[in-house]
């Protein structure tokens, strides 16, 4: 069976570089799959959870938090803003996350670090929420 290569890269280094059969992506209009022969797509990625699938089971899971993915019809590479594997990533630390997020929103003096303030709590509860629906599966 083809498989699709995979990569996930953030700015300061490489996380994943894999063969796989099939790629979930968070896109911005919806998750999206990808299988070998996909058509091509460049998408922005949301705030949530990628799943790498080998066979029909998922093999990994990943947490982002945004950035864009590329797809050709043999590879997909999605490059991150951050990422971090599911299973290193707990509840209590994207709670503290969003609470830290909303104390700088408080504490924002201008517009802009309001706007920044913002986003990043945005960011954080999504991927609370991301977390919390992909713990149980």
């Amino acid at each position: 069976m083809a498989k699709v290569s995979f990569r996930l890269v953030m700015p300061e280094r490489e996380l994943l570089a894999t063969e796989a059969d099939m790629v979930v992506v968070p896109g911005s209009e919806g998750d999206f799959g990808v299988l070998p022969g996909h058509a091509p797509l460049i998408s922005t990625v949301r705030p949530g959870v990628l799943e790498v699938f080998q066979g029909n089971k998922v093999d990994q899971r990943f947490l982002v938090a945004g950035g864009f993915a590329e797809v050709t019809p043999e590879r997909c590479t999605v490059l991150a803003d951050e990422a971090l594997p599911f299973e290193q990533v707990t509840s209590e630390q994207l709670a503290e996350r969003e609470r830290a997020a909303e104390r700088d929103l408080m504490d924002a003096a201008t517009d802009a670090e309001k706007a920044t303030a913002e986003k990043s709590l945005l960011v954080a509860r999504d991927l609370r929420r991301a977390q919390a629906y992909y713990a149980g599966r």
